[in-house]
Parts: structure tokens; C-alpha cells; sequence
């Protein structure tokens, strides 16, 4: 059934019973994503939630000048989705594709109340989801605006441990704000102070 990868990920998180749930889980539709095919264009309203249960999305926007810049990696177990398209219905400024083959669960805008409404324990849960998000947001900045190179690749190397050979390293520089020149650099010195 498509709903155990999310079932199995909630009973890790909160107290659930699979029956209080599986009824609603069951309506949810899987979606088989080719590597490079788009989940969401700049410009459309993003509809969805999209629970990773097989493969690997990005979160990203594109500049004036073609630039990509990475917000968000999102592997198996990962929810994503553009909030403030999604809860305030507006055009994104984003894009969310597969960097990888995926299968992923397709969660409607009420997906939370609905949960929520068959557990208790789901709505606290979401909230706190929620304010981790926000702080990994912060942090985030903070890092932007002073971390050097090296502290932001530890920070990434902590979030997305299991990533690293999956994504190419320009990407993983364009979440870190940096070239991939500066983070081959990186790398290197990191590796020789590990020898030492």
C-alpha cells in the first residue's frame, strides 16, 4: 500500500493508531516522477504537499540573470512544498523538480486538519514541524550572512547526511551560496585536516 512509508514515518514521530488513519491514507494518490520532470513552475499555484517516499527533490529559483539557487534537498521522508503559494494561494516564485526517479505522495492543502482530526497527537506534531522548520530557516540565513564556506558545508553535511554523493557538487554549492570551485576548496581542506 502507498500509505506505509508515511504511516511508518508518523508512528516514528507520534503516538498512531494505523487504522484511525488508514482510511484517509488510502485516498492518497502516488505519483512516479522522472528524474528532471517538474512537480511545480514559477508562476503556477502550488496545490500540494509532496511526501517523498522513493528518490530526491529540490526546492529551487531561478534569477534574472538563469541562476539557480537551491532552497531545499528533499529525500525520502521529506515533506515539500511552496508554503506560501500552497496556504495563500499565490503564483510561486519557485520550482520544485526530481533529481532523481521518485514516488511521492500527493497531500491536498487539507491534509493537516484531516490527520489531525483522526489523531490528536498529529496536530502538536505539525506545530512543531512547523517552528523546526522556521528555525532551520533562520539558521540558514545566519549562515549566509556570516558562516564562512566551511561552516555552511558542516551545517549541510549534518541536514543532508545521506545526499552528498547524490547531488552534484554544483548544486550543493548553490545551496551554500558559494562556487563549486570554492566548494571543491573546501572539500579539500577538510579532507587534509581529517589526514592530519
Amino acid at each position: 500500500m502507498p500509505e506505509n512509508t508515511l504511516i511508518r514515518f508518523l508512528e516514528s514521530n507520534i503516538p498512531i493508531e494505523k487504522s484511525a488513519v488508514r482510511e484517509y491514507l488510502s485516498t492518497l494518490k502516488t505519483r512516479k516522477v522522472k528524474k528532471g520532470e517538474q512537480l511545480l513552475k514559477q508562476g503556477d499555484i502550488c496545490k500540494h504537499t509532496f511526501f517523498v517516499e522513493k528518490g530526491l527533490l529540490r526546492y529551487f529559483s531561478i534569477d534574472k540573470k538563469g541562476k539557480e539557487n537551491v532552497l531545499q534537498f528533499a529525500p525520502e521522508n521529506w515533506f515539500i512544498t511552496d508554503r506560501e503559494s500552497v496556504y495563500f494561494n499565490q503564483p510561486s516564485k519557485y520550482y520544485i523538480d526530481a533529481l532523481e526517479d521518485a514516488e511521492v505522495l500527493v497531500l491536498e492543502k487539507d491534509f493537516v486538519e484531516k490527520i489531525a482530526a483522526q489523531n490528536n497527537s498529529f496536530a502538536a506534531f505539525n506545530n512543531k514541524l512547523l517552528h523546526n522548520h522556521i528555525r532551520n530557516l533562520q539558521n540558514r540565513i545566519q549562515l549566509l550572512l556570516s558562516a564562512t564556506a566551511e561552516e555552511r558545508y558542516l551545517d549541510f553535511i549534518k541536514i543532508y547526511p545521506d545526499i552528498l554523493l547524490r547531488v552534484p557538487q554544483t548544486l550543493i554549492a548553490s545551496y551554500l551560496g558559494i562556487t563549486p570551485e570554492s566548494l571543491s576548496r573546501v572539500r579539500k581542506e577538510l579532507a587534509t585536516k581529517h589526514k592530519k
